[in-house]
């Protein structure tokens, strides 16, 4: 699904990716932690293809994604931060991406799933963050791509909609797709994920599932076991 060989990404003097190496196999959801500066949100826009590494390739889905752009379109983004039009109504925007991709039904079951429908004739600089968060949502699962990248989807949710989310991305595992997730609440990572990708300082930490972690690290739980990977490591 995703290949990824001897990753570097320098921004000025600072190196962000060092050598990264990862493979991510078709089905199954992976979260890619690490501290802040780890270098998690240049390797998910590496993958997009919105970050030039310096050096080292990758494959998405079987392409080369310096090659062939085209791949983008088997991915569903979610970005951490909803830049959306303000003097946008949420239905103009909801339409404008429909017509951008590929036409779509699912709009009009995601806007019930997360009570949208009392916010479609607002403009979008009028919404509140969580309410904001609800149509990233809309327009990520909306579409029907392979792959999936969800980058911190929990921020401001309030508890029903994290519950809905959870259980979108489990139906969405449940069809065979790849969904790739950044998360700071390790209470939700350790709820979806099947196995996690730590980055420290550029390079790949661990992979595996959050039991072998916690077998490695001797922990109790698995936030004890990410702190004491980061407490051993700045020691």
């Amino acid at each position: 699904m995703v290949t990824i060989e001897n990753l570097h990404k320098k921004f000025g003097k600072h190196q962000v990716l060092s050598g990264l190496n990862l493979t991510i196999t078709e089905g199954g959801i992976f979260a890619v932690l690490g501290p802040n500066g780890s270098g998690k949100t240049t390797l998910i826009k590496s993958i997009l293809g919105m970050v030039i590494p310096n050096k080292g390739n990758i494959s998405v889905l079987g392409e080369d994604v310096k090659k062939n752009p085209d791949y983008r379109h088997k991915i569903d983004y979610l970005p951490q931060i909803a830049n959306f039009p303000s003097n946008l109504k949420v239905k103009e925007l909801i339409k404008m991406i429909k017509d951008l991709r590929k036409y779509t039904n699912e709009d009009e079951r995601l806007i019930k799933l997360f009570k949208l429908e009392p916010f479609l004739d607002k403009k979008l600089g009028n919404l509140s963050g969580g309410t904001k968060q609800k149509v990233n949502l809309v327009l990520t699962f909306m579409f029907d791509s392979p792959l999936i990248i969800l980058d911190e989807p929990t921020t401001g949710l309030d508890p029903i909609s994290l519950i809905r989310l959870k259980d979108l991305i489990q139906t969405e595992k449940a069809k065979g797709k790849t969904i790739l997730i950044t998360s700071h609440i390790m209470g939700f990572v350790e709820e979806v994920s099947d196995e996690i990708v730590f980055l420290l300082e550029g390079k790949i930490y661990f992979k595996g599932t959050i039991s072998k972690l916690k077998t490695q690290t001797n922990q109790p739980d698995f936030e004890h076991a990410i702190a004491s990977i980061l407490t051993d490591n700045h020691a």
